[in-house]
């Protein structure tokens, strides 16, 4: 949960925008983007699975490129 607590002279738009920001750094709007709709466990897994492959994938050609340049 995030709290703003308004600060003396500060006008409403500076604590709006700082309210955003708080909420941009604890990962709230992701979070609701996520829940949006019901994903089923089965896709769930299958999401996981590909970024898994990503990451491996990334990895093996930054490797690659590492490599290369010795």
């Amino acid at each position: 949960m995030v709290n703003i607590k308004i600060r003396e002279n500060e006008s409403i738009e500076e604590a709006i925008r700082r309210f955003k920001r708080e909420c941009e750094r604890n990962g709230v709007m992701q979070e609701i983007k996520k829940r949006e709709f019901y994903k089923s466990p089965s896709v769930l897994k299958k999401e996981r699975i590909a970024e898994t492959k990503r990451k491996i994938r990334r990895k093996m050609l930054k490797d690659n490129r590492w490599l290369r340049n010795k």
